[in-house]
């Protein structure tokens, strides 16, 4: 038996996926998780075989959640389903040790079976995921990208400071360079600029 905890905003794929997942397999969801902070608290107070959890969240995105899981849990599988695989974003999460990316569009029976391939110590990039992330026309840094990131998610300076654990000035920095490789006026255009050609 294979345990999970998903992760997804749309509360409606959620339930249909904690309802179908366990008719393919030998699935137990032990928790479900509606943002990323939910979804930190369910994956450390259950310890899911795997964690099963949405890229784009409000409150957190799912990247944000695998970093904070990460440092509690090191050794936590994880499969991300992604409907926009932009090549930062894979990158980034390929760092952060993702095991598995899936498309949302695919069938709940793939998706078992991705689970299971996981749970044996394997991992699994759905193709058309793949294909993306080795497209990169991308100039800015992962670092420029993760303050831009938090830019779009409304956070001020001193909050993505505290978040990335920088000093202000660092974070500034950043966000000038970003500024200067897009050719934009403010952070927010920056951050734009930057979702609009699939960088983040």
């Amino acid at each position: 038996m294979t345990t999970v905890v998903l992760a997804d905003d749309e509360a409606l794929l959620r339930k249909a996926l904690a309802a179908l997942l366990p008719l393919e397999g030998e699935i137990t969801v032990l928790a479900e998780a509606g943002d990323g902070e939910t979804a930190i608290a369910a994956t450390l107070e259950h310890r899911p075989d795997v964690l099963v959890i949405d890229l784009e969240m409000p409150r957190m995105d799912g990247l944000g959640a695998v970093e904070e899981i990460r440092r509690a849990r090191p050794e936590q599988v994880i499969l991300m389903l992604t409907r926009h695989a932009r090549p930062g974003v894979l990158r980034k999460a390929l760092k952060l040790g993702v095991q598995g990316f899936v498309s949302k569009a695919a069938e709940p029976a793939h998706i078992t079976s991705v689970i299971k391939t996981l749970h044996a110590g394997k991992r699994w990039i759905d193709p058309d995921v793949s294909a993306l992330a080795v497209v990169d026309d991308c100039p800015l840094t992962d670092r420029e990208l993760d303050v831009l990131r938090a830019t779009r998610e409304g956070f001020s300076v001193a909050d993505i400071a505290g978040q990335l654990h920088l000093a202000e000035g660092t974070v500034r920095n950043y966000l000038s360079n970003a500024m200067q490789k897009t050719q934009t006026r403010t952070r927010h255009e920056a951050a734009r600029y930057a979702r609009e050609h699939d960088w983040l």
